[in-house]
């Protein structure tokens, strides 16, 4: 089983309207401040897609801006969850979250904990998007008993055709040899062209497209 996520959309409107033209199996992550998200999103959903929150967080880079009202590190307890809750409300109908950047906000306990306990209580898993080794989330989760997951396999670090489909043939090798894999990938034109012609292969290849929750839930089966 392999699920496919696809970040960032909802800001580059041209190529987030390209990705809800893939197969409804790929799961969409919406970034909360991207303009009249609420719309895109249900066109997204009547589409047949699974939703996740985009949800931001402080990098471990400095100059990195994650967007307005992303989780940081130095904020009130308070602050915190006003951003979260402001976050989690500019959408509905998504099955969890998963987080844009983070690479600082995932390694600091305090945060995630409010995070995750948010989550649980509101029904929604998390997929760690993992941009950082120190990410304290899977962990948490796991001790939690909140439904999550880890990204295996980003598509497009390098925005070029040749490094997408490399990836491409990574995820084929991983589902094969794990069970299952979950792929991150952006709107960018090269993953999309890449896409466009992958997908199709799967069937043949006696590998499955599944929405995000389908593996995850496969994942605590064994």
């Amino acid at each position: 089983m392999i699920a496919l996520v696809i970040d960032d959309m909802g800001m580059d409107r041209r190529r987030s309207r390209r990705a809800v033209q893939l197969p409804a199996q790929v799961t969409l992550a919406y970034l909360p401040y991207a303009d009249e998200v609420a719309q895109q999103v249900e066109q997204a959903r009547k589409a047949g897609h699974e939703i996740l929150v985009h949800l931001p967080m402080e990098a471990s880079d400095r100059g990195a801006y994650p967007g307005p009202n992303a989780l940081m590190v130095d904020l009130e307890p308070g602050e915190t969850l006003r951003r979260l809750r402001w976050n989690l409300d500019r959408l509905s109908g998504y099955v969890g979250v998963n987080n844009h950047m983070g690479s600082r906000f995932t390694a600091h306990a305090p945060g995630m904990e409010m995070v995750l306990a948010e989550l649980k209580a509101r029904g929604l898993l998390f997929l760690d998007s993992r941009t950082s080794s120190e990410s304290l989330a899977g962990r948490m989760a796991r001790h939690m008993a909140l439904p999550s997951a880890s990204r295996d396999v980003f598509l497009d670090h390098i925005e070029t055709a040749e490094n997408v489909a490399g990836q491409l043939q990574l995820v084929e090798d991983l589902a094969r040899r794990q069970g299952r894999v979950i792929a991150i990938g952006h709107p960018h034109d090269a993953t999309l062209d890449q896409l466009e012609r992958w997908l199709p292969t799967l069937g043949s290849k006696g590998l499955i497209l599944a929405p995000l929750s389908a593996v995850i839930a496969r994942s605590y089966q064994g």
